[in-house]
């Protein structure tokens, strides 16, 4: 924790330098946030219910510095001990708040092209794509608790980033991106054998509409051994001072790992509405696990108002109620379980 304060010291020192060689800067946020939560259990056929309310916080620091002709240096700090970077208030405020690098990555930009590196941030909160391919079939996340493709898993529960390489150009009258990643390096008895994938896309625009083809591909084979790929499109159609997006991808994984069988394929559709302030998506999600013998089938609703208190130069306050709905259901050979959880939440959120 004193290393961090003494490098969070270090950028404010630097921002605040007319000396200084590179242009760093520092920005960030804070928020506080009221969550009640209702969850709906039924195992086949004995129901249980669980209601909790609690107050959470988090605080974002984003340096970045730009060194001239192109290159730059960015990074996230924030706490990863919990979902998404937010802390729960525990017994008598005894809870420590450590904060950490989440991201960071240097690279360059030019006229036609791009590349990066290091912990990448995804944006997977507005594409699915690898929440799809992570968790097609529902798995247990790093606090406990069983995610589904539905619940932004990436975003929330992977912290939004992978190491890895990018490298962007324009191609054809559109943006080509690739991204090589690394899951993990758990191989340690021959080379190349560690966690690799491939993912890319293509981002071209027909008239007002923006389309957004992209395949993912696992170069070798996840953690746990599986090897899946994906595909499939997002488009973005401008309405008015509005927007309407539509996303649809398939995943699969049919293999044989050190003895592990793998034989599923799934799909996720969401369609998305922005409108000022407001902002509401739903996805459907379903998978058929042909190797269990089970199908899971997922829908989940995201409903919010941003509303902005203040707002200047210097910063923004704003207060963001929101609602968030799931509803799941597995069925296998012994019948269906039932998972359903509602949420209210309420943000209020400094910038600066």
């Amino acid at each position: 924790m004193k290393r961090n304060l003494s490098l969070l010291a270090m950028f404010v020192l630097l921002s605040n330098s007319s000396n200084a060689l590179a242009d760093v800067k520092l920005q960030g946020e804070a928020g506080i946030r009221l969550r009640d939560d209702f969850n709906r259990i039924n195992t086949y056929g004995v129901k249980t219910s669980k209601d909790d309310q609690y107050f959470q916080y988090r605080v974002r620091l984003k340096p970045s510095a730009d060194l001239g002709d192109g290159y730059y240096f960015k990074a996230l700090i924030q706490d990863e001990n919990y979902a998404g970077g937010w802390d729960t208030v525990s017994s008598n405020n005894t809870e420590r708040y450590s904060l950490t690098v989440s991201q960071f990555y240097f690279g360059h930009n030019s006229e036609n092209s791009q590349w990066k590196i290091g912990r990448l941030p995804l944006g997977s909160l507005d594409n699915p794509i690898l929440d799809l391919t992570l968790y097609a079939i529902p798995g247990t996340g790093p606090q406990g608790t069983k995610l589904y493709a539905v619940d932004t898993p990436v975003s929330t529960n992977h912290f939004d980033r992978l190491f890895g390489f990018n490298y962007g150009a324009k191609v054809g009258g559109g943006e080509w991106n690739a991204i090589v990643v690394n899951f993990d390096n758990n191989a340690t008895s021959q080379l190349l054998n560690d966690g690799y994938g491939f993912y890319t896309n293509f981002k071209a625009s027909v008239g007002d509409i923006t389309l957004i083809p992209q395949a993912y591909f696992t170069l070798t084979h996840l953690g746990d051994g599986r090897n899946p790929y994906s595909f499939g499109t997002q488009v973005i159609i401008p309405v008015g001072k509005s927007k309407v997006s539509l996303s649809g991808f398939y995943t699969a994984d049919h293999n044989t790992y050190y003895g592990n069988s793998y034989n599923y394929n799934g799909y996720i559709f969401r369609a998305k509405a922005e409108s000022g302030p407001f902002l509401a998506w739903i996805d459907y999600n379903r998978t058929n696990d042909d190797q269990n013998k089970k199908d899971f089938n997922n829908t989940f609703v995201w409903v919010q108002y941003n509303v902005k208190v203040h707002e200047s130069a210097a910063g923004t306050f704003s207060l963001t109620p929101t609602i968030r709905y799931r509803a799941s259901r597995e069925n296998n050979t012994a019948g269906a379980i039932d998972n359903n959880l509602f949420r209210t939440e309420l943000y209020a959120t400094v910038t600066f």
